[in-house]
């Protein structure tokens, strides 16, 4: 098995499993948002704080998104097992969101999911 960082998307080498996985990984970064509006929504204490946090939890996640992880070439360019680890901690916070606002089976299926795309973005093709 080979572990490479995904190139441009230019340069890739597209095969039905790459594009099913590209597809995969854009629904779980729009989840991770969503997860994460939905757990500040649901752990605030009032609205200032629901809304504080519901916007600024995925904020935080974006940012930190477009610093590290970008598909068309991170601000900060990491090594690659950085680069795994800060994709998968970065979606598991979604995971754990959705498991802290009570949704367990949702939380399980988002890790899974998580995971398997992140192996396969990262040794396919």
């Amino acid at each position: 098995m080979r572990i490479a960082r995904p190139g441009p998307v230019a340069d890739r080498d597209w095969t039905p499993l790459t594009v099913a996985n590209a597809g995969l990984a854009f629904a779980l970064e729009m989840g991770m948002l969503a997860a994460l509006c939905y757990w500040g929504i649901k752990t605030g204490n009032g609205p200032v704080q629901r809304t504080l946090l519901a916007v600024g939890a995925p904020v935080l996640a974006g940012v930190v998104w477009a610093l590290f992880l970008a598909a068309g070439g991170p601000m900060v360019p990491l090594p690659l097992a950085a680069e795994i680890v800060v994709k998968l901690a970065t979606l598991g916070t979604a995971a754990l969101a959705l498991y802290d606002g009570g949704l367990t089976t949702l939380a399980m299926v988002f890790g899974c999911l998580s995971v398997a795309s992140v192996a396969v973005e990262y040794t396919a093709g």
